[in-house]
């Protein structure tokens, strides 16, 4: 589970490249931009506001974590270098959110699109983290993962929702009752439907109400990279009406 939203509980390259530069080009780290991030941080709650109403967050509240730097020029350009060790336990999950605030029935659509470059080493996910505005519910969407990491609670079946297919996983944390979607095939970019995932919730399972959506988070969930790894968003946002 993503913490973050818990806090007041306290809780490029051309195709004339070497095979080997072309992989690292396609699974690696996008370089940072060359001039200075308009924000960074290495604190651990550290948080920016963006102009078009985005938060970006550090958020590194797991035990035993390690070091972190999240850096950003907007909420889909944005990227993180996190040295926590190889431990279980996820130690953090830096993300950017926009907040919805309109209940299930009131939303005509609620959709995002993202793009990233993750590395294959750790142990992490990569992940949407919708609450509702009273954080009794937690929905994460993991769009790919990696290392010994898995969703809380026990399998419900697969599902094709929003335009992806999903193992579905109920479960409870001891805070909120958390419902998790895995993408059956990982990914580094597309858009998701997200209104069709919290209707099913709500309409065909029955398992939460007409709730007022807060918080659409989307960053990644680490547990460890040890020697430092990084993570970049090159295209996040979200659209409700």
């Amino acid at each position: 589970m993503a913490r973050q939203a818990r806090h007041r509980l306290r809780r490029r390259t051309t195709l004339l490249v070497a095979p080997a530069a072309a992989f690292a080009a396609l699974v690696g780290f996008a370089a940072a931009p060359a001039h200075a991030a308009v924000w960074s941080s290495s604190d651990r709650w550290g948080s920016y506001r963006t102009p078009d109403g985005y938060t970006l967050y550090n958020n590194i509240w797991g035990q035993g974590a390690g070091s972190q730097t999240i850096e950003a020029n907007s909420a889909s350009d944005w990227w993180v270098h996190a040295d926590h060790p190889g431990t279980g336990g996820i130690k953090s999950y830096p993300n950017a959110k926009k907040v919805v605030g309109k209940r299930i029935s009131a939303l005509t659509s609620l959709s995002s699109s993202y793009r990233v470059s993750v590395p294959q080493a750790g142990a992490y996910n990569t992940s949407y983290d919708i609450w509702d505005s009273d954080y009794d519910y937690e929905v994460m969407l993991w769009v790919n993962h990696h290392g010994a990491v898995g969703p809380i609670g026990t399998p419900q079946g697969t599902v094709s929702l929003g335009g992806h297919t999903w193992r579905v996983y109920k479960g409870d944390n001891g805070s909120n009752q958390v419902f998790s979607f895995v993408r059956t095939s990982d990914s580094t970019q597309g858009t998701v439907d997200i209104l069709p995932v919290l209707r099913w919730l709500k309409d065909t399972k029955g398992w939460w109400g007409d709730e007022t959506i807060g918080d659409v988070q989307f960053g990644y969930e680490i547990t460890s990279s040890p020697g430092g790894l990084d993570f970049a968003t090159r295209r996040f946002g979200v659209t409700s009406r």
